[in-house]
């Protein structure tokens, strides 16, 4: 039976929505299954420990269209490294962004750079409407497709699983912009301060 090693990709690994993301997989998946947050400083330990894995699972979030910078760092020592193993390379993404189509770019990035290292590349979790969704009943649609998501890495059948909350793009915003403006209030920060383009000046 294979090993999954899931590697915590976020900037804000500890504390993120995509460690979250990863505890939700471990439930639903029934292999053994280890955790690591990627940092600055372990690049070369989690690289040699690849080796005992027959899948590598990368959760992040999408920033700026692409993938965060603490994991492009990684990804560039394993390229510069004498690796030898050959794990398949799966992918779970979650974006702010409604629509899950946003995550596509940075997948394509995953996808290169597995063609680029000859690594093989498996399946994909794209995940639209960020944390709102664990706080929602749409949490229970979204355990389906993780599950969903680890039984095709664990037969080795890959495929692509899209998963968003099944509202309105209207109502997405309200409800998106007065979370903020509550989140600014319990941190001082107005509505008009956050509306401001010279925020960083004030």
């Amino acid at each position: 039976m294979g090993k999954i090693m899931i590697l915590n990709g976020s900037p804000r690994a500890p504390r993120s929505n995509s460690k979250l993301y990863a505890e939700m997989f471990s439930k639903k998946c029934p292999n053994m299954t280890a955790y690591y947050n990627i940092t600055k400083l372990n690049h070369d330990e989690l690289i040699k420990q690849m080796g005992e894995y027959s899948d590598i699972l990368l959760v992040f979030p999408l920033y700026a269209d692409a993938i965060p910078v603490t994991l492009l760092n990684f990804l560039k020592s394993y390229e510069k490294s004498a690796h030898k193993s050959r794990p398949t390379v799966s992918v779970l993404i979650n974006c702010g962004f409604l629509e899950y189509e946003q995550n596509n770019i940075a997948v394509k990035m995953i996808e290169v750079f597995c063609k680029k290292n000859d690594l093989r590349f498996g399946s994909v979790l794209k995940i639209g409407s960020g944390e709102a969704i664990l706080q929602t009943p749409f949490k229970i649609i979204l355990g389906r497709k993780m599950r969903q998501f680890a039984k095709s890495i664990i037969k080795g059948k890959y495929t692509t699983i899209g998963i968003t909350m099944p509202i309105s793009k209207s109502i997405f915003i309200k409800a998106s912009t007065q979370y903020w403006i509550n989140y600014g209030k319990r941190n001082g920060v107005s509505e008009e301060e956050m509306r401001t383009m010279k925020i960083e000046q004030i």
